[in-house]
């Protein structure tokens, strides 16, 4: 079990356990509220349970394996109560799209595709062009990728598919996991938003587009907002694993909500970053901004937590850096994160840069030699050993993030004096010293586990214990260190975001 902080002299007031599921693996953390003796309080969290979570190749297609994720809950929640822990509510966060559908019996129909699953290609041409773009934005306000749920359902739709014929409810992952653990189907907000058929207007499912779609709108439950207690743990659940009572909770089911949640930020609007296999940038606002401009920029409206929208880009993240060290990796050639920052830092810099959010970068595998062709064709030198398609990566995930900055304040209006940024990535030093010079103005780093404190802290909302997202936030920055790293070689940085920019448009 490992602390991620520590607070001596204090009592503890109130207890949860999250579930934090990336698209690689899953965590469980039991979080402690407590009061020092001069009255502040403030949230320990340690970690109970880690495990992986891989994707399941079956003929043509990339599934997850539901059931095994489920059982790893089960362990995560018998090893917290084994360790002395009595958590009164529990909460399951995840990445967002994807989905199981249920039968008329309460039945799951078959193992839940993968996001990266190839069914949906060609899928964003096709209903752009029926529907056209700006209208298709407008009904959801989010930003066309290849993986959301409503391309997924479309192409389940024209294929004909039995399990779409024989559902009766479609639940999205954390609610669906949080159904085989207690038996009560819900729908969470925040999840709710990444389906593309969501209306961001009305806060309602979109029925007109569903019934064009040839998707039944009956599958869809009327979505409950981060906070609400779902049901308890099953009693097949409860004398399964020898436990007490436990009520699920829907937190920000969307693992980015419940990040999001966890930003030190104060009263002032702020820029954020959401560092992992994938990089979410953006800020929070009260209401979706749905102007043709920001489909143009390829910005999403998401939902988040305490009634608020997330304004945001997706961007390739650590993905890219992930697939290398898989490759490597696989060819006998193992290396840790560490040591491959360390060769990083020893390349020179600015060498060679990419595209990150480059279609070719999304599927997986021969990412090494995905760079190298987008390298040779844009006229640069390729990487040449490992230190050196790293420093690739992490310099161009930086300046990407300074082009998304500044489209965020292009399309709010506003100035940010520096960037947030939270997640497992900010783990990765240099691409946090590397992201502060790219946007030249500070970063300030921290938490790195800040879904999974995200989760806990609408499980203590629930509860009672903590008053709002605000509450939630001032509890963050009292818990939790932040690093600040300061911008460098601006000039340097000045003449690569040029050279960034051409390759963007080559």
């Amino acid at each position: 079990m490992s602390e991620i902080n520590a607070v001596g002299g204090d009592t503890r007031s109130a207890s949860a356990l999250a579930f934090d599921m990336g698209a690689s693996s899953g965590r469980a953390y039991i979080g402690e509220l407590t009061e020092a003796r001069d009255g502040e309080r403030t949230l320990r969290v340690a970690e109970m349970h880690r495990f992986e979570n891989e994707a399941v190749y079956v003929g043509k297609h990339m599934h997850w394996d539901i059931l095994r994720l489920l059982q790893e809950i089960k362990r995560g929640i018998r090893k917290t109560f084994q360790a002395g822990y009595a958590p009164s509510t529990l909460g399951i966060d995840t990445w967002g799209v994807d989905f199981g559908l249920i039968d008329g019996g309460g039945e799951l129909l078959g193992n839940p595709y993968h996001y990266r699953d190839p069914q949906t290609e060609g899928l964003i041409e096709e209903l752009s062009g029926r529907f056209g773009a700006d209208a298709l934005f407008a009904a959801s306000g989010l930003q066309f990728m290849p993986f959301n749920t409503i391309y997924q359902l479309y192409a389940m739709s024209k294929a004909g598919s039995a399990k779409l014929g024989a559902a009766k409810t479609l639940l999205l992952t954390p609610d669906l996991l949080t159904y085989l653990l207690t038996g009560v189907p819900a729908c969470e907000f925040t999840m709710a938003t990444t389906t593309q058929l969501f209306d961001p207007r009305t806060r309602s499912w979109n029925g007109p587009l569903l019934r064009e779609l040839g998707i039944p709108d009956s599958l869809f439950l009327e979505p409950v907002a981060p906070g609400t207690p779902i049901g308890r743990l099953s009693d097949e659940v409860l004398e399964e694993l020898r436990i007490p009572s436990v009520e699920a909770v829907a937190v920000g089911s969307h693992d980015t909500a419940s990040a999001i949640a966890a930003v030190p930020a104060g009263d002032e609007p702020f820029a954020y970053l959401v560092c992992g296999t994938w990089s979410l940038l953006g800020t929070e606002l009260s209401e979706p901004v749905l102007a043709p401009e920001t489909l143009s920029l390829s910005f999403s409206n998401e939902g988040g937590v305490g009634g608020t929208y997330q304004l945001l880009k997706n961007i390739m993240g650590l993905w890219i850096l992930q697939e290398c060290k898989r490759e490597w990796d696989e060819a006998g050639e193992p290396v840790g994160y560490p040591e491959l920052v360390g060769l990083a830092e020893a390349a020179g810099p600015l060498r060679s840069l990419i595209d990150p959010d480059d279609a070719r970068f999304y599927g997986p595998s021969d990412m090494t030699a995905k760079i190298r062709a987008f390298c040779r064709e844009t006229g640069q030198p390729e990487p040449r050993d490992k230190g050196e398609f790293v420093r690739c990566i992490l310099e161009s995930l930086a300046l990407r993030y300074r082009q998304a900055l500044g489209q965020a304040e292009q399309l709010t209006g506003r100035t940010f004096g520096g960037l947030h940024m939270v997640g497992g990535g900010i783990q990765n030093k240099l691409l946090c010293r590397l992201s502060a010079g790219a946007i030249g103005r500070p970063v300030w780093a921290g938490p790195a586990e800040a879904s999974a404190i995200g989760n806990l802290l609408m499980q203590f909302v629930a509860q009672g214990a903590v008053a709002d997202l605000a509450d939630a936030r001032r509890l963050v920055a009292a818990s939790f260190p932040v690093e600040t790293y300061e911008p460098a070689d601006s000039e340097q940085w000045e003449k690569a975001y040029v050279r960034f920019l051409t390759l963007r448009d080559s």
